[in-house]
């Protein structure tokens, strides 16, 4: 993805003082760009089975023990398709590095990127996004931009751009197959992120029809309007309200009630109610949150699982690995949803 000159991020991010995102975006052709990248891709799988991860990378910061746990992690295993948000691309915090190539190289899978946001407040490229990987041949890709339910311009971050899902047609053993990798707003109640998962599922209609598929990713799902910091305090000192919350999460979050009418499989697909996030606060603590999902539609649900990314977690890591030598609680403040996927059986023509 071609880098933006600085002055072109100076000029959108001033016309961001009186316009829309929207408008903004739209002259960017970035944001709308769904290169595939095959160059690192290894054989296909030979299983007609799906193993789908989501994984909420966190900007690619510990990437190197990120790429170890992917590699070494036996509860991970065996994983064809990672549909993974914020990942950066040339930026300071993670080292200026284009994360979602390091990742695809290392692993040896083929993968799509669609940008989020420009950070107005960091180096180079100052990219960061959302991706699929997968070890199957991507046929087809796009990015499709999200309803806006928060203007990034104006928080702390200062971003252009906003969310988006990331949209694959696989070749899984000669069967098409659509994964969608999402990430929604947090900054917003559930009536918003309703909006947008419902512009999600209107568009896999129209190009997914008839084809098995999965979606997933980073859903924000907190079970409140993330930017209700009075909440936000309030749960901290009753953290059984919101594990409450968690237990029927679909009465506060109605786009989940959505995917079920629409025939997606969340809660056998996401691990229970095992918990995906954790928020850390100002006053240390943190929340734990159910915000990462897999929804799969066109399958049978064998199993799935949530799998731990804290440190204490990975004694699993080869002695002389970078991530046995990892000094920081977690390699990210998500956990990873993994299952296990049938796809249906061909009817055999007579």
């Amino acid at each position: 993805m071609e880098k933006l000159t600085k002055e072109c991020v100076l000029q959108s991010a001033a016309r961001l003082e009186q316009e829309s995102q929207d408008a903004v975006m739209r002259d960017i052709p970035q944001f709308f760009e769904a290169e595939i990248v095959t160059r690192f891709a290894g054989a296909a799988p030979q299983k007609k089975e799906l193993y789908p991860l989501v994984f909420n990378m966190e900007r690619g910061i510990c990437l190197a023990e990120t790429v170890d746990f992917l590699k070494e992690c036996p509860a991970l295993r065996p994983y064809d398709l990672i549909l993974a948000n914020e990942l950066d691309s040339g930026c300071a915090r993670s080292g200026e590095r284009d994360t979602a190539a390091e990742i695809a190289r290392a692993l040896g899978m083929q993968y799509v990127f669609g940008l989020e946001f420009v950070e107005l407040k960091d180096a180079a490229h100052g990219f960061h996004g959302n991706a699929i990987f997968s070890r199957w041949p991507i046929l087809w890709a796009e990015v499709l931009r999200l309803p806006e339910q928060y203007n990034w311009y104006y928080d702390r971050q200062k971003r252009i751009g906003g969310r988006n899902a990331v949209f694959a047609k696989l070749d899984v053993q000669g069967q098409e197959v659509g994964a969608v990798s999402i990430h929604l707003e947090n900054r917003t109640s559930g009536a918003g992120r309703l909006q947008q998962m419902k512009a999600v599922l209107q568009e896999v209609e129209r190009v997914f029809p008839g084809i098995p598929v999965v979606l997933g990713g980073d859903l924000n799902t907190n079970t409140f309007d993330g930017r209700d910091k009075a909440v936000i305090r309030h749960l901290r000192d009753e953290p059984e309200e919101l594990a409450a919350a968690i237990e029927m999460i679909d009465l506060y979050e109605p786009l989940l009630q959505d995917c079920t009418a629409a025939g997606y499989a969340w809660r056998e697909a996401s691990g229970g109610a095992d918990c995906t996030r954790r928020k850390p606060l100002p006053e240390g603590g943190c929340l734990h949150m159910k915000l990462d999902w897999l929804l799969p539609r066109g399958f049978t649900v064998q199993c799935s699982s949530v799998i731990s990314t804290l440190t204490a977690d990975c004694g699993f890591a080869a002695p002389d690995s970078t991530l046995a030598r990892y000094a920081q609680p977690e390699l990210s403040d998500h956990n990873v949803v993994r299952a296990s996927l049938a796809l249906p059986q061909k009817e055999e023509k007579t």
